[in-house]
Order: structure tokens, then C-alpha cells, then sequence
């Protein structure tokens, strides 16, 4: 999925890391014929893709960034308290990162990532939603949940 460009980092190896909009780091490495990407070894280069779009292979697969705390956490739902917004496509804000964490039976969560992620989770399972994808849940049997919303730690 596409993420913008917000800055850029060396890493330990003084290999340049972009820093996406979603909280990940991706290395952006000038190695040609593979990667054709002259502009990453300036700091003109770099400024000048700052708010660009970039792929972000680890939003595809939903994976949590390191360095989030949780900020607030939703609930617990049941099928009596469960919000209609929740139970059809509906997204978290950008820059924030939600877990849906199952306390009790079976939640079905989808998430409109490429490939699209479509799981049962049990009680005692949890899964992450990126920012700003679309996704809904449906309660299973006696499923009960909550929901953390993340930000990078301050």
C-alpha cells in the first residue's frame, strides 16, 4: 500500500531508511541496475521526496511498528454493545495504528489490505490495523473484544 514520505534516517550501517507516514522505516538504497534511486545519496535528493508515495510492503501485511504505545483503548464490546460503525467498513485515523484484541469467544475481523486479511481470531488473539484501511468486524459466538488505538511513544 502507498505511504508518504515524512524524513529519513541513516541506520547503523549508513544506509538511508525513509520514514513513512505510517510509523514504519524503509530503506531506500541507490544500487544500480536493481534499484535505480541516484537522489538518496544527496540531502537535496532526499528533501525533494519528502510527501512522496512510497510502498509499504509491512502495512500490507499489517505489521505493527516498533516504538507505539497504546493512547486509548475502546471498550470492551459484546454483541448487545458493539457500535454500528464497527460492524461495517469504517477506518482508523491516520498517523494511528488500532489492535482488536478478542477477551471472550470468536471475532471475524477484515481488513482491505493487498492481499485482502480476512481472520477468525479466538479469545486470547489479537490482530493490528494500519492507519487509514478499511476493515470490519462481526462477532462470533460469545465474542466479546476491545480495541487499543497506538502512537508512537512520546
Amino acid at each position: 500500500m502507498l505511504r508518504t514520505i515524512v524524513g529519513f534516517h541513516e541506520d547503523d550501517a549508513a544506509d538511508w531508511v525513509a520514514e513513512l507516514d505510517c510509523h514504519h522505516g524503509q530503506h531506500v538504497r541507490h544500487e544500480p541496475p536493481f534499484r535505480d534511486r541516484p537522489w538518496v545519496l544527496t540531502e537535496s535528493g532526499r528533501a525533494d521526496r519528502i510527501g512522496s508515495p512510497i510502498e509499504c510492503p509491512l502495512c500490507d501485511r499489517a505489521e505493527l511498528p516498533s516504538g507505539l504505545s497504546v493512547v486509548r483503548t475502546a471498550g470492551p464490546f459484546d454483541a448487545g454493545t458493539l457500535p454500528a460503525g464497527l460492524r461495517s467498513d469504517h477506518r482508523v485515523a491516520d498517523g494511528v495504528w488500532a489492535v482488536v484484541r478478542v477477551l471472550d469467544g470468536t471475532v471475524f475481523l477484515s481488513v482491505a489490505v493487498d492481499p485482502a486479511i480476512a481472520v477468525e481470531l479466538e479469545a486470547g488473539g489479537e490482530h493490528a490495523i494500519p492507519p487509514g484501511v478499511a476493515h470490519h468486524v462481526t462477532l462470533g459466538h460469545r465474542g466479546r473484544l476491545v480495541i487499543d488505538f497506538l502512537r508512537p511513544a512520546a
